[in-house]
């Protein structure tokens, strides 16, 4: 990577406070630092238009096309911006509906193009609204990461990649990510948890792994399930074996206090809420969405579309000004 790094951002569902929080958040961007580019449907723009900062607004350039990565340096610190809709419509903050759904794919398709081309070296997404989306244009869509991953051509879950959450003192991979909790339960075994500690091992930069126990204290010796004794012990000896410094299972009542005071690097969380429950009590609006194993690096906010803030001026930018930060920090270790 030669001079500042470049972050495309995303609008993410455009009648969400997606638009908002990415206009108030690049003025954590210290000037230099890094270039943006803006992925946001001009009437996205103009829909919160009086949320915007003029100042901000007048360093706006609405490019037809979308730039190379020497225009972004070019222009800056003008900010360049692509619509990737370009027609004209109306888009009313809190109501997702067919329009939106497809402009916010629209949006994450040219970043990803972006992203692939080496235009810009890091994807920044604001939140979709996966229920608009799989309603309206994708009924397959169950969120960024799958969507990505399929779009880079990698295989199945936990063994090409991973959703991850970085919070201060926490770093979260989760084993299954939006399944119902039986069925993430009923699939446990063996060969998906060595994949994903394989995975997090290539992809996570390596240090201390741990993995989250399934039942109470980690079934208490088979006394309270044999879930640890039968698939999650054997599975972390088999790593351990192949070189990768995982330890347990834990139980996971004290695991992430654990990891938080510095004992490990890494939790591998079995379920969705299990690993979540934890990052959004320990740093809820300051934790970054993390998808290892893509060919470029990709990062979004730890909440959701929030529609009943958008358009009221009341959505906080904070936890996307976070996420700007650790994903220059991020883009920093890989230099």
């Amino acid at each position: 990577m030669t001079g500042p790094p470049v972050l495309a951002l995303t609008q993410g569902d455009p009648a969400g406070v997606g638009p908002e929080v990415v206009f108030g958040a690049l003025s954590s961007l210290a000037p230099g630092g890094a270039l943006p580019l803006l992925v946001v449907e001009e009437a996205a723009v103009t829909a919160i238009r009086h949320l915007v900062p003029p100042a901000l607004r007048e360093r706006l350039r609405w490019l037809a096309e979308p730039p190379s990565r020497e225009e972004i340096a070019r222009l800056a610190p003008a900010i360049p911006v692509v619509d990737p809709v370009r027609r004209p419509r109306r888009v009313v903050p809190g109501r997702s509906g067919p329009e939106d759904a497809h402009g916010a794919l629209a949006a994450l398709d040219l970043g990803i193009a972006l992203a692939r081309a080496g235009t810009v070296d890091a994807l920044v997404t604001a939140p979709v609204s996966k229920a608009s989306i799989a309603a309206h244009c994708r009924p397959d869509f169950v969120g960024h990461t799958d969507y990505l991953a399929a779009a880079c051509g990698l295989g199945s879950y936990g063994r090409d990649y991973l959703m991850a959450f970085l919070a201060p003192g926490l770093r979260v991979a989760l084993l299954t990510v939006h399944q119902p909790l039986a069925e993430a339960v009923a699939a446990l075994d063996g060969e998906s948890v060595g994949a994903a500690l394989a995975c997090l091992w290539r992809h996570g930069g390596g240090g201390r792994i741990a993995v989250a126990g399934l039942n109470p204290h980690a079934g208490e010796g088979g006394l309270l399930g044999r879930e640890e004794e039968e698939i999650l012990a054997p599975a972390v000896a088999a790593a351990r074996g192949r070189g990768i410094d995982v330890y347990g299972p834990e139980s996971a009542d004290s695991l992430f206090a654990r990891a938080r005071q510095g004992e490990f690097d890494w939790v591998l969380a079995l379920y969705h809420d299990q690993g979540l429950i934890a990052v959004k009590t320990a740093a809820f609006g300051r934790a970054t969405n993390w998808t290892l194993g893509l060919p470029f690096l990709r990062t979004s906010v730890d909440h959701g579309t929030a529609f009943a803030l958008a358009g009221t001026g009341r959505a906080d930018a904070a936890p996307m000004a976070a996420v700007l930060a650790t994903t220059l920090e991020l883009l920093a270790t890989r230099a």
